[in-house]
């Protein structure tokens, strides 16, 4: 068995479905680790959905912040984007199977065996993998009981902080923009969520959120997304995968298991950097 990463789809789905070919992915045998952002930005959202769902367990998908999006859109507790490509999903003769799959689907997976943590933006310095698990479960269980009341309060930048102290919707929503919408935070666990630019405009106190020294999850390899103005970077510890498929980058892949370089598939650019 073969286990691929794969960065921020966002829709491209004849992009996806180019990289699985060049990979020679087969169902029955690999399994694809999806860093989430299935949805928005690109053309076919809902291609994308049907498809990744049609993997079953063949694919492990964790949420990213365009997939709570387009829940939270669906349960009314937020209006649409004037860039969101999202119209074809909530129209569907099956969106509601889609969008059950995508509400079940986790913040966080941890294959303990191999050391790779997944999620889709990042991890607060304090945060073990064991720690990452337990907070994630916390979100998937209310977005499972109660999403409409997880939704009406998830968005906001504040609390900056995390603290076991807090409670109710505050800690919901520090635990969620933490795990989906994270680049950067200082060293005590401040998230600072108006950074969007490459790392090297970070200035101290914040860092990229993964060279925080002496973080708690130094000791296995976090697979995540989001940043698309990093990019590919593969070191101890880290491994990003957004490399802005749907901005005229790539969509890229690696092979899980094996010291290999990232394959990756190139798009023409659904969207202009800059725009929302």
């Amino acid at each position: 068995m073969t286990r691929f990463a794969i960065g921020d789809v966002q829709g491209c789905h004849d992009e996806l479905r180019a990289l699985l070919r060049r990979l020679r992915f087969s169902p029955d045998r690999d399994r694809l680790w999806f860093v989430g952002d299935l949805v928005n930005r690109g053309p076919k959202s809902l291609e994308t959905l049907r498809f990744v769902k049609s993997l079953g367990d063949s694919a492990i998908v964790v949420l990213g912040n365009h997939d709570l999006h387009l829940l939270a859109v669906a349960h009314g507790t937020r209006q649409a984007h004037r860039g969101d490509t999202l119209d074809a999903v909530l129209a569907a003769p099956d969106r509601q199977v889609l969008l059950d799959w995508l509400a079940a689907r986790p913040l966080a997976h941890f294959d303990e065996a191999a050391g790779d943590l997944l999620v889709h933006g990042g991890v607060l310095p304090q945060w073990t993998p064991a720690d990452v698990l337990r907070l994630a479960g916390e979100v998937q269980a209310v977005l499972t009981r109660e999403p409409r009341c997880l939704f009406e309060h998830m968005y906001g930048n504040q609390p900056d902080t995390w603290g076991e102290h807090l409670t109710g919707p505050e800690r919901l929503r520090v635990i969620t923009n933490a795990l989906t919408r994270m680049r950067a935070c200082t060293a005590e666990g401040r998230i600072d969520l108006e950074v969007k630019g490459a790392p090297e405009t970070i200035r101290p106190p914040l860092y990229p959120w993964f060279e925080v020294p002496q973080r708690a999850t130094r000791d296995v390899r976090v697979v995540f997304g989001h940043w698309s103005t990093l990019g590919f970077r593969a070191q101890s510890g880290v491994l990003a995968l957004d490399t802005g498929c749907v901005w005229g980058g790539a969509l890229s892949a690696v092979d899980l298991d094996a010291d290999s370089a990232a394959v990756c598939v190139p798009c023409s650019g659904y969207r202009t950097p800059g725009t929302p």
